[in-house]
């Protein structure tokens, strides 16, 4: 079934499910999965956001909007992994593929999704970190408004110190600072080689800057392309992308030192 898109304003207060019913060939049960996964929207005035619960009754003169995609419904998610709790934020695993947003099409496979259907009590979910679909490792998840507020800033002015750690092709990385620009844009990536065989290499990689794929980008400069990075790296790929953030940590306004340590069961490793 190909992907489509349905929109109706009501004409009276009714439920979406009623509503998509009545100009969709979809299935009631299609229809509530699509809910569920994040693909129906509605709009009231200038306010536009999903709607999930098959029985909430909206207003006339409300818009609601159907994104049906069998392809990215049927997407399986990976499971994440909760690492800590703080009440007002936690810290997971994020496994590769799974997505750091959703798009209009669903929200199924996000980690604020996941933490928003898994943690108990449950708690609204929002995200301050992302990670590329194929990267891995911590993601912070705010759990009120105020703390998203917070986060985010220390992550825009560079407050949170991060690590990660990548498998590379090649042997002999020295330790150094990569300085190039990313899309005509500072960015700064210290490398320090933690261990080699003939072939790979792992290092730990601080970052004062996050310009997109910036990691990617700078070890592929200088010739060691991290395994995995099927757009660096000529393979054949055999494994996903190894690269994890690792390592995360800041002080707070009271003076208290937070740091995270992925567990070194998800680190890449060389092997035999």
């Amino acid at each position: 079934m190909a992907a489509n898109q349905y929109t109706i304003t009501l004409a009276q207060a009714q439920t979406a499910l009623e509503a998509l019913s009545s100009i969709t060939a979809l299935s009631r049960s299609q229809i509530k999965e699509a809910m569920q996964k994040g693909a129906v929207w509605y709009q009231r005035g200038k306010q536009t956001q999903r709607i999930r619960r098959k029985d909430r009754r909206l207003k006339a003169g409300d818009s609601i909007y159907l994104y049906h995609n069998p392809d990215v419904l049927a997407q399986p998610c990976p499971a994440a992994v909760l690492l800590a709790d703080e009440v007002d934020f936690s810290v997971w695993y994020k496994p590769s593929g799974m997505l750091s947003q959703g798009s209009k099409w669903s929200d199924h496979c996000t980690i604020n999704r996941w933490a928003e259907t898994h943690l108990r009590p449950n708690r609204p979910a929002f995200i301050v970190n992302r990670l590329d679909r194929a990267a891995q490792g911590l993601m912070l998840i705010a759990h009120t408004k105020s703390m998203a507020r917070y986060l985010s800033k220390l992550f825009e002015t560079h407050a949170i110190y991060k690590a990660y750690v990548a498998k590379v092709q090649g042997s002999g990385l020295l330790e150094q600072t990569c300085n190039a620009p990313v899309e005509e844009r500072t960015a700064v990536s210290h490398l320090y080689p933690i261990a080699s065989n003939a072939k790979q290499s792992l290092v730990k990689v601080e970052i004062e800057t996050g310009r997109k794929h910036q990691i990617r980008i700078h070890l592929a400069s200088l010739g060691y392309p991290i395994v995995g990075d099927r757009q660096r790296h000529p393979g054949p790929h055999t494994e996903n992308l190894a690269l994890v953030s690792a390592e995360l940590a800041w002080q707070d306004e009271q003076g208290k030192d937070w740091r995270f340590r992925v567990p070194d069961e998800y680190l890449p490793s060389l092997g035999e």
